[in-house]
Parts: C-alpha cells; structure tokens; sequence
C-alpha cells in the first residue's frame, strides 16, 4: 500500500512539472508574438516620422525658394 501511495505522488508531481513547463512554453511564444508585433509597430512609426520629417524639409526647401 505505501508503495501505491509513494507511486501516486511521484506521478502527480511529474504531472504537475509537464503542466509546467507546457504553461512556460505558451506563455514564451505569446511573448514573442508580441515582441514581434511591438517591432513592426516601432517600424511602422519610424517610417512615418521620417515621412513626417521629409515633407517638413521639402516645405522649408518650398519656402526659401520663393
């Protein structure tokens, strides 16, 4: 009977760590989804300001000509 006992617990420990290590993983690849969303909004803005920044020096180049 003891042995019965000690055999369950050591399977509800494995299983816990499997459970684990499986929330781990998922909680990763969420994590990169999100960096990698995160870079393509930085990349996005960054090419906005320097559109931004570009009518800005065409505008002034437009002033100083007249």
């Amino acid at each position: 009977m003891r042995q019965i006992i000690i055999f369950l617990a050591a399977a509800a420990i494995a299983g816990c760590g499997i459970d684990t290590a499986a929330t781990a993983v998922t909680a990763a690849a969420i994590k990169k989804q999100e960096m990698e969303e995160a870079k393509r909004t930085q990349e996005r803005a960054r090419q906005k300001l320097d559109q931004a920044t570009e009518q800005a020096q065409q505008r002034a180049r437009q002033g100083g000509e007249r």
